[in-house]
């Protein structure tokens, strides 16, 4: 009868800094006495094979690129079927791998990003792929990498509109990292001229702006805001996601030091470009991208003109536990680190127009994080503009997305 009682510790995750697991043991079925496990031990997140006792039978994938997905096991027990950068960091692409010798077999015809559906015996996939190029393929393919059939090739949609050039780059932060970037272009754009700059961030854990996908992974809202004449430019700070341990912690209990610095990295490229303004660069986030849009509005606050942000961080210790305290440690453990990052303490170093937003039901970054930073400005005499959504989350959905999105246009059309 199962008791629900601790048996045995198998093994442990270590790290000076954080652990933090996000896959659940797969079992394969035909060897139910072992498990693959997630594990981002050796600086990279990859796979491991392990026997029920906890003892290691062997590490099935290596090297400096990330495995984000497993997709699963044949019913021999003989291949593992996973997404990984191992071409790129931009990419997603599907591999096979050998569960007995670790050897790695690519299965993806082109490289970009993948999000296969896998047939109940692992022998077919239905891979559903982009690229730059590619809005969206459809095609049946077996275990072996073969394309069995072409399902659905999707035309571009915007044939009738206005294209905007866009190209991803690759910068480097002051330390040579390398940063992936994408600059958008309006379409009437000329290089004798002077164009404005919204810089669109996010820049926390786990997420990537920047991809090998169909609009290289950003919204057809930046690509709208560059037809109304904006260049568009985004960068993947250090603490993004599908880099590395060390790219990742390196924001460790000092959270928008490092990502500020490498956002400036950014901007030094575009003050480079003798097409843009350099008087007129502006920058909007929302969540981890409205912390940063505000951290970069105080941090740099001679750079940026304007800034749009919603849903913003304005001092860890208001944030959730869970997520908080894990790139944080506590307010008592790190003290100096949660000063540093806290936006209230730099409330009086703002200079140019800001506009905060904030869902007056968002459970995720509670109201009281930009109320709290609204009452500082106050005190400091500082005129930022402040927007609410009654009843809407941590994102705004249905018609209230209209008119937010307008609202954002509006005010960098008016300020920058």
């Amino acid at each position: 009868m199962l008791s629900g009682e601790l048996e045995q510790t198998l093994f442990e995750e270590k790290s000076d800094k954080y652990v933090e697991p996000e896959h659940t043991l797969h079992f394969p079925a035909s060897n139910p006495g072992q498990f693959i496990w997630f594990s981002e031990r050796d600086g990279y997140q990859h796979l491991y094979l392990y026997n029920t006792d906890g003892t290691l039978v062997r590490q099935l994938t290596r090297g400096e690129w990330v495995v984000t997905n497993l997709l699963g096991t044949d019913p021999k027990g003989t291949k593992a079927f996973i997404l990984a950068t191992k071409n790129s960091p931009l990419n997603e692409d599907i591999f096979s791998v050998d569960l007995k010798n670790g050897k790695l077999t690519s299965l993806s015809l082109n490289t970009g990003v993948h999000s296969p559906i896998v047939s109940p015996d692992y022998r077919y996939f239905i891979d559903i792929f982009s690229d730059t190029l590619v809005c969206r393929e459809y095609d049946v393919m077996d275990t072996k990498g073969k394309v069995l059939q072409v399902i659905s090739r999707s035309d571009n949609p915007l044939d009738e509109y206005m294209v905007c050039k866009s190209q991803i780059m690759k910068l480097y932060a002051e330390d040579s990292t390398e940063l992936y970037a994408q600059i958008i272009l309006p379409p009437d754009f000329r290089p004798e001229n002077k164009y404005p700059v919204i810089v669109y961030v996010y820049g926390g854990p786990h997420a990537q702006l920047i991809n090998n996908t169909w609009l290289g992974g950003t919204s057809l809202f930046n690509y709208y805001l560059a037809q109304q004449g904006f260049i568009i430019f985004t960068l993947d700070n250090r603490g993004s996601g599908n880099r590395g341990l060390d790219f990742e912690q390196a924001v460790f209990r000092n959270l928008g030091t490092l990502e500020t610095s490498d956002q400036m990295a950014g901007v030094k490229y575009l003050k480079s470009l003798p097409y843009v303004d350099p008087e007129r660069i502006g920058v909007q986030g929302w969540s981890y991208g409205g912390f940063m849009t505000i951290s970069l509005m105080l941090r740099e606050p001679d750079v940026f003109k304007v800034g749009v942000c919603g849903g913003p961080v304005t001092d860890w210790k208001y944030y959730e536990v869970m997520y908080g305290e894990r790139y944080m440690d506590t307010p008592e453990e790190n003290p100096d680190g949660y000063k540093e990052a806290s936006l209230l303490e730099r409330a009086a170093d703002l200079k140019g127009d800001l506009l905060v937003i904030h869902g007056t039901a968002d459970p995720t970054v509670v109201w009281q994080q930009s109320l709290a930073l609204m009452k500082r400005f106050i005190e400091e005499g500082k005129l930022v503009d402040y927007f609410v959504y009654p009843g809407q989350g941590h994102g705004v959905g249905g018609k209230d997305r209209i008119h937010l999105n307008r609202k954002i246009e509006k005010y960098f059309t008016d300020h920058l």
